[in-house]
């Protein structure tokens, strides 16, 4: 009996999958666990709907990626923060500060987990990678001015 997978299930098959399993399996276990579902043709249909509509949105999410991106690799952060001698900060900026200060003088808004850095613990330009898509990632430069 072809069946269409609603969630994974270890050992037979992943979500969205369609395959043929033993009928007394599939009427026992996974049709009253709402783990699978008849593979009809209208059923087939809407799963290939489905999957042509995911990828749609997974494209147009990279799209959007891409275009920050490129805004992104082209702006300058400024962040103030208190040194001492030699250019050295007291504390350091972290990827917070990096996000709030993005937010309030462009109003782009990134999480600050997608900011690849490490704490910046002196003056001047540095350049940080921002990871905004599985397959996009750019740079941002970071200008730490004394307050």
């Amino acid at each position: 009996m072809k069946v269409i997978f609603l969630q994974d299930v270890k050992g037979q098959g992943k979500k969205g999958e369609v395959k043929d399993l033993s009928e007394g399996y599939v009427r026992n276990f996974l049709l009253p666990r709402g783990l699978a579902k008849e593979a009809t043709d209208s059923n087939v249909k809407t799963l290939d709907a489905q999957k042509r509509s995911e990828e749609k949105r997974k494209e147009q999410e990279k799209q959007e990626a891409v275009e920050l991106g490129e805004k992104l690799s082209e702006l300058t952060v400024k962040v103030k923060g208190k040194a001492g001698e030699g250019g050295r900060l007291f504390g350091a900026i972290s990827s917070k500060q990096v996000a709030q200060a993005l937010e309030e003088q462009f109003n782009i808004k990134v999480d600050k987990r997608k900011l690849e850095m490490d704490a910046i613990r002196a003056l001047g330009v540095t350049q940080i990678k921002v990871k905004l898509h599985n397959e996009v990632t750019t740079t941002l430069k970071v200008h730490v001015v004394e307050e």
